[in-house]
């Protein structure tokens, strides 16, 4: 017998959701259905009973996956199925995640997956505004312990006016997108892009966000309360707790760890020599002082002490002394040196370093064939800027396998991207691809991304509208409400802080920004002061990049393919290619040049990519002649194609053949076409006339020829 729960939000503009939970899924811990007109989407979570053996942290996995059958589709490729999830999934699986990991108690460790599918697609609605509603909702009708309840909606500025969840067709135009999770309480993560928004409206921007996610909060706790199963939540005791054992670590090493915070230490190494010299000291001197056994099962309980003693020591530091522990103060960039031209066989290249933070950035231009091809369920077409981030184990020191680009690699990328694409010129004929290698990393290696893709954009003469430049921002605030909001955060900062906050943009707004609250009661007004401060951080970044290259370069690199791009009349497509694509294969092999043609808006567009210039011209002149319309009066060089007793057919450009009449070869009189002409002649005649019907040309060459005196003297008399 079914049990079939159903809770219906209001957008206020015509527009619902409903959760519905009890008919699909229910072997799992909890499921519901989200619906927004025909958009549908199933999330499922489960959770094992018992913890995890030894985890290291929350083994937590969000699984969001688009059917192809969703949207009535069969998907592309041999296999015709679906396969790994695309760059969009994996990017829809982090905003969830993002979300939802905070507020899983601390010390709940049982492995848990929540999977989200598309199930129906329809035309208008993103689905990837809905995919964390009905995450949290499948968690709130489970007996799994979570501090919900939780959701994210998006919020764009369509022409001036703040929309809320706004349909595909309205994204297009709008200059601001942003996802915005949140509980009922507080703003806990933000991504998006903009074009270049000022601080205020992006503020604006989050207050409304939040007001609709309080009525999303508001209908979970409704759904919640329906649900018998969801009204006793497990108990689990996944970590034992010793609070005699915590004192005795803070009394033995608060001070030692506080000493090396102050202690301004700018090598990221040494810090981590000196803060683990304290932690191996304790453990050995525990060691000695305690019966063997009496330390099972207390090595790892100390090393969480020890990690909380040293987290409380450093945030102390910081919001006592105003000080950091590289030493900087609060609103500090750490030095900056940049260098663009630095791979001769690139087309662009960058090196932009930030203190321990390294990107040595390429950029390849490429023609119309190397464009990405998008087959997705939702969102299919091609995409001409592609930026890619690479984050290898040595960027910190460390020795880790090499696998598949990982998903931070692709969340990172994606950021840089949303970033740099608004101010890429939109003529550019070029596939641009953009390639990050993390060299160094301690902060921020997406927003080093940023400014040096910048730099190496510029360097390859990609004319960008304006120079974009990122920064990460942090917070620190204790439980009494003092707080210091950090520019230019380090790795450490990141870890300990209560706030990682990415802004990019030029000198005249917000570009792209990501943001992720781990503390509870952040202010709008501290927002507001962190926006400020991530302006002038970036404002003096975007100085230091001007050391090496303040605009694009005047021209391409010498060994950077050259392209040229012509419209041409749509009717003309066919003869350009022609049968069999016999035309255009001839032109590109006698001229070594690459051709390619799209019809766009009803016009043909034609790019011509070759090496030098000379066989690019070569390529234009031929496609010209055959898409030139001739006109009466013009004249040609053109060959004698076949004779007849009447006349010459003269091509005077490419599969364009008139007739030249024997009485228009010459000003005397010809027996035979013969007597002046053979096949294979080149000649120039003039065209006369067109015959607006049929279009068959006539052609003089005797117009050209100078008439003979007598013939002159006959005229005048």
């Amino acid at each position: 017998m079914l049990n079939v729960v159903t809770k219906t939000i209001s957008l206020g503009d015509g527009r619902s959701i409903t959760i519905e939970t009890g008919k699909l899924a229910k072997q799992a811990d909890g499921s519901v259905v989200v619906r927004m007109g025909d958009t549908m989407l199933l999330a499922t979570v489960v959770s094992n009973k018992d913890a995890a053996e030894n985890p290291a942290f929350f083994p937590l996995s969000v699984e969001y996956r688009e059917q192809f059958a969703s949207a009535g589709k069969i998907p592309g490729g041999f296999f015709k199925r679906e396969a790994r999830p695309s760059e969009h999934e994996i990017l829809v699986c982090r905003l969830v995640d993002r979300a939802l990991r905070p507020l899983f108690p601390d010390n709940y460790f049982a492995e848990t997956q929540i999977i989200i599918n598309l199930i129906s697609a329809g035309k208008d609605t993103t689905p990837d505004s809905l995919a964390c509603l009905a995450a949290a909702s499948a968690l709130a009708v489970s007996d799994i312990p979570f501090n919900g309840p939780v959701s994210e909606v998006r919020v764009a500025r369509v022409n001036g006016q703040l929309v809320i969840n706004p349909s595909i067709s309205q994204l297009a135009d709008a200059d601001m997108d942003l996802m915005v999770g949140a509980t009922d309480k507080d703003i806990c993560m933000v991504e998006g892009e903009m074009k270049e928004v000022s601080e205020q409206d992006m503020v604006e921007a989050l207050k409304l966000a939040h007001d609709a996610i309080k009525q999303q909060c508001a209908i979970q706790v409704e759904l919640a309360a329906a649900i018998e199963k969801a009204q006793t939540k497990r108990d689990f005791h996944h970590q034992d707790d010793d609070k005699d054992l915590h004192e005795q670590v803070r009394k033995a090493t608060y001070q030692d760890f506080y000493n090396v915070a102050k202690s301004a230490i700018a090598s990221k190494s040494i810090r981590k020599e000196k803060f683990g010299a304290i932690r191996e000291a304790f453990v050995e001197s525990f060691k000695a002082s305690c019966p063997e056994e009496e330390l099972s099962g207390k090595e790892r309980m100390i090393g969480r002490y020890l990690s909380k003693v040293e987290k409380e020591a450093v945030r102390r530091v910081v919001l006592d002394e105003r000080q950091r522990l590289d030493g900087r103060k609060t609103d500090e960039i750490r030095p900056i040196w940049t260098e663009v031209d630095y791979l001769p066989s690139a087309h662009g290249s960058a090196i932009f370093t930030r203190g321990e933070t390294q990107s040595l950035t390429s950029v390849t231009l490429g023609t119309k064939l190397d464009e990405q091809i998008i087959d997705g369920a939702i969102y299919e077409g091609k995409n001409n800027f592609m930026l890619h981030y690479n984050f290898p184990p040595y960027s910190t020191g460390e020795v880790k396998r090499m696998g598949s680009t990982s998903r931070r690699e692709v969340g990172h990328g994606n950021l840089a991207h949303r970033a740099l694409k608004g101010q890429m010129p939109k003529d550019i004929p070029y596939t641009v691809r953009v390639v990050s290698d993390i060299l160094e990393s301690n902060g921020s290696s997406s927003m080093a991304t940023v400014c040096a893709g910048t730099l190496a954009l510029m360097d390859a003469g990609v004319k960008l509208k304006k120079p974009v430049s990122g920064i990460a921002m942090g917070l620190i605030m204790d439980e009494q409400g003092k707080y210091a909001v950090l520019s230019d955060i380090l790795g450490d900062e990141d870890h300990l802080g209560d706030m990682d906050f990415k802004v990019c943009g030029t000198r005249d707004g917000i570009t792209a920004c990501q943001m992720d609250i781990k503390v509870d009661g952040l202010s709008y007004e501290i927002l507001m002061e962190a926006l400020n401060q991530a302006k002038a951080g970036r404002m003096h970044i975007l100085g230091k990049m001007g050391e090496s290259l303040t605009e694009a370069r005047a021209d391409y690199k010498p060994h950077a393919p050259r392209i040229v791009q012509i419209n041409i009349p749509k009717e003309f497509i066919g003869a350009v290619i022609g049968p069999g694509g016999k035309i255009i294969q001839d032109i590109q092999e006698k001229t070594g040049t690459t051709i390619v043609i799209e019809e766009v808006d009803g016009r043909g567009i034609v790019d011509i990519s070759g090496d030098n210039k000379e066989a690019i011209d070569q390529a234009l002149n031929r496609i010209k002649q055959i898409t030139t319309v001739p006109e009466v009066g013009e004249v040609y060089k053109g060959k004698v194609k076949t004779i007849t007793a009447f006349g010459a057919f003269v091509e005077i450009l490419p599969g364009k053949d008139g007739l030249l009449h024997i009485s228009e070869i010459d000003w005397k009189r010809l027996e035979t076409v013969e007597s002046a002409l053979k096949e294979g002649d080149e000649v120039e005649v003039k065209i006369i006339g067109i015959d607006p019907k049929t279009g068959k040309i006539k052609l003089s060459r005797k117009v050209l020829l100078p008439k003979p005196e007598k013939q002159q003297q006959q005229e005048q008399i």
